[in-house]
């Protein structure tokens, strides 16, 4: 049996296992997905539990996904420029590192339909998931601004990424697409909002990496106010698929995207989950 899972600190509820255990069923793979929390006082022998445990591959999350990287022999260019690793690889000689949320990232904003180039992209947040973006962003040929409580924090940002604008909130002067990479608005804080109207009505178009609720108060805003909006759903069905392509070696067909993202929209939608 193939023994897969996704590490993290503390990670409730999660997606993951659907979507995996999803792939498993409909190719015929005979394997398992669970949920490993791992205390931060462990986080420098991550590698080594999962070998332990059987593990053949995870996903990584907050807060290892920089961690584990010290742990790996090699490191994809993806992972290595975004600075994180959210898949691994355990084989007997060698354990690898790559990034699949950068692959989420460029399947999502496929999904909006326009090209992007040369475009002004403002994104909320200076996390993990806005560093994913960023680099995405930028080999898509877009303009990044990175929008942050406090800019002058930042610095460390600027230095990764030269080409980024950094910005505070009351320097945001409209774009293309506006970008929400924080926590705010994901349940069970489901009524609040990263931005205001007045700054949302600057786009033509706002995502949300958020999918829990389905349509985030950031979203609703939007769409009220004539945007195209889309959630952070198609980005994790995206980098699951990716991940298991690396694990099982093998490029999947592209129905099992749509398969998935009619399987948990579905359930989103009903259950405002």
């Amino acid at each position: 049996m193939t023994k897969l899972g996704l590490v993290g600190e503390k990670l409730g509820h999660s997606l993951s296992p659907e979507i995996h255990n999803f792939i498993f069923k409909n190719n015929n793979i005979h394997g398992n997905y669970s949920l490993i929390e791992i205390k931060k006082e462990d986080s420098d022998k991550i590698v080594e539990i999962a070998r332990k445990i059987g593990l053949s591959g995870f996903n990584v999350t907050v807060p290892y996904k920089e961690t584990v990287m010290e742990q790996l022999d090699f490191i994809s260019e993806e992972a290595l420029a975004i600075g994180a690793v959210n898949t691994v690889i355990v084989e007997k000689d060698r354990v690898s590192g790559y990034n699949t949320d950068y692959y989420g990232i460029i399947k999502l904003f496929s999904q909006l339909g326009t090209d992007l180039k040369d475009k002004k992209f403002c994104i909320l947040g200076s996390g993990g998931a806005a560093k994913a973006l960023i680099v995405a962003i930028h080999n898509l040929g877009g303009k990044v601004s990175v929008v942050s409580r406090n800019k002058y924090s930042k610095g460390d940002l600027k230095i990764r990424f030269p080409y980024i604008d950094l910005l505070s909130y009351d320097e945001i002067d409209g774009g293309e697409v506006v970008i929400n990479a924080t926590p705010v608005g994901m349940y069970p804080d489901i009524h609040k909002t990263p931005l205001d109207e007045k700054n949302i009505k600057k786009f033509k178009f706002a995502v949300d990496i958020i999918y829990n609720p389905y349509t985030t108060e950031f979203l609703q805003i939007a769409k009220k106010n004539g945007l195209i909006t889309i959630n952070g759903l198609p980005m994790l069905v995206e980098q699951g698929i990716k991940a298991q392509e690396l694990w099982q070696n093998k490029k999947f067909d592209n129905v099992l995207y749509s398969e998935l993202l009619e399987l948990l929209g579905g359930k989103n939608e009903n259950n405002g989950d």
